[in-house]
């Protein structure tokens, strides 16, 4: 947990919290996060199940809007992405 932690200051810091803030609360992110079997993630996460939390993250970057939502991730993580 301690990674997160340092991620999500990172991320504050940067001023790219919000910009992935608003990527969660776009239709894609809405979408996928409908997907996500929250009892199998927190179930993965309490444990630290990297392997289930690789599967679970494969199955929604395997559909069309988790393509598209990790493009977007990616090009605002190279500072590319503004909005």
């Amino acid at each position: 947990m301690q990674d997160l932690d340092k991620l999500r200051e990172e991320l504050q810091r940067s001023g790219r919290a919000g910009q992935l803030k608003s990527l969660a609360d776009s239709a894609d992110g809405q979408k996928l996060g409908r997907m996500v079997d929250r009892e199998a993630l927190q179930e993965a996460m309490r444990k630290g199940d990297a392997e289930a939390l690789r599967g679970i993250l494969g199955r929604l970057l395997a559909t069309d809007e988790g393509r598209r939502l990790n493009a977007q991730v990616q090009s605002m993580l190279r500072g590319q992405g503004h909005g």
